[in-house]
């Protein structure tokens, strides 16, 4: 009967401790949203993990609502994950809990996303507006809202 060594015990308890601490490590995202015109309606914030709905489709990412009270509003995601992420902004001046849009689709509400991309005859790409969450970071990003 083979025995083990308190010491490759200890080893292998450790080892099993630092992957759990590792798995339980929490990512932070502070969104500091800029250009808020009238201080009425929500602010919405969206942080979308994948290409699915970005920008405007607002059922599919994790969301914050803010009551827009101030020229600045602050979304803070805690206890993401790591990885690739963008994030659209929306002024909801008249808090119906949706970005609306003329005719053509064009937002009438002031918006914006990650990396500030603002193409001029299209809606932003999420693949444009990335960027990568490291692990235990707390990462901050500034999005400026226009119409």
């Amino acid at each position: 009967m083979q025995t083990t060594k308190p010491s490759s015990l200890f080893l292998t308890m450790l080892s099993a401790l630092i992957c759990v601490c590792l798995s339980a490590q929490s990512e932070e995202l502070t969104v500091k949203v800029t250009g808020i015109k009238k201080n009425k309606g929500d602010v919405v914030c969206a942080l979308f993990k994948s290409a699915d709905g970005f920008p405007m489709e607002l059922a599919k990412p994790q969301t914050i609502w803010l009551a827009a009270d101030s020229d600045e509003v602050t979304c803070k995601f805690t206890d993401i994950t790591i990885g690739n992420y963008a994030v659209s902004v929306a002024h909801d001046e008249n808090t119906n809990k949706k970005v609306d849009t003329n005719f053509v689709g064009m937002p009438t509400e002031a918006w914006g996303v990650s990396n500030n991309i603002r193409p001029l005859m299209r809606a932003p790409r999420w693949q444009e507006a990335q960027f990568s969450l490291a692990t235990d970071e707390k990462k901050i990003i500034n999005i400026h809202l226009e119409k």
